[in-house]
């Protein structure tokens, strides 16, 4: 038996127990899953009950930095970027899974990045792990953050990508908001922008090709609701979220990653939903 959880500040309407359930159990791994909030005030006081309790977890907003300082080791993407998302709990060592989840769910939906241009809203934990592969991946990347000290601290870890701290409001192929605007207590609203004008951001989707949402529940954000009244394919982070799991519970148990075996689980997740 494994133990692990999801930690955030609020995961009270989290997929991951369902999903990692569902794909330790394709992998004939007995399980405990559990989802564990905890209020902005009390993590790093809590941290370290975590270690004790869990074999490993996953971490969601606003903690992949917070958990930095209680773990002794970084590997690939969690140390360019400053931020974990998995840890192992054996070793303290903390791993970045969610810009390989993001390059999956654009394969497995036949979408392309390379030599398209992408505009990223928001460089938190998430918008930095995409930026990371879409630029591995060939796109010419745009990131828009109205926190400026996190946007020159991305520029410190990644280069290769045009910062903006207004968005040009232009035509780009693909646009993904990682800005977590839409979910929770701003559910209904659009991410800003430019300023905090709301028609500047319509003005952006309507000029784009697709239209993709890190957020997942809702379903349908206000972001994407947009775009679909403009006729834009769109995508939520759904897969994402069920890849990145994937590639955590591999992590987890010490198992080779397979990118067929990925999407065929999604697939057959999918249809469950």
């Amino acid at each position: 038996m494994i133990r692990l959880a999801v930690i955030g500040e609020d995961v009270s309407k989290s997929h991951s127990p369902a999903i990692h359930s569902f794909i330790l159990r394709r992998f004939r791994q007995e399980c405990a899953y559990e989802s564990v909030s905890i209020p902005s005030a009390e993590f790093s006081a809590r941290a370290e009950e975590l270690f004790a309790r869990y074999d490993g977890f996953n971490v969601t907003i606003p903690y992949k930095a917070e958990i930095l300082p209680h773990l002794e080791r970084l590997v690939g993407d969690a140390q360019i970027l400053g931020a974990a998302n998995t840890v192992v709990t054996r070793g303290r060592i903390g791993y970045h899974t969610d810009g390989e989840g993001f390059m999956l769910m654009l394969e497995s939906s036949g979408l392309s990045v390379r030599a398209k241009s992408v505009l990223v809203l928001g460089a938190g934990g998430a918008g930095r792990s995409v930026v990371c592969s879409l630029l591995r991946a060939g796109a010419h990347v745009s990131v828009y953050e109205k926190d400026v000290t996190r946007l020159a601290d991305l520029q410190r870890r990644v280069h290769g990508f045009f910062p903006c701290e207004r968005v040009p409001l232009r035509s780009f192929d693909l646009i993904v908001n990682c800005t977590g605007v839409g979910m929770h207590k701003t559910q209904g609203s659009l991410p800003a922008v430019a300023g905090e004008d709301g028609e500047a951001a319509e003005r952006l989707i309507k000029a784009c090709g697709v239209a993709v949402d890190l957020i997942y529940e809702p379903a349908r954000s206000e972001f994407l609701r947009v775009a679909e009244g403009y006729k834009k394919p769109v995508l939520n982070g759904e897969a994402m979220l069920f890849f990145q799991a994937y590639l955590a519970d591999c992590i987890f148990l010490g198992r080779a990653c397979d990118r067929l075996e990925a999407c065929r689980l999604w697939e057959e997740y999918r249809e469950n939903l």
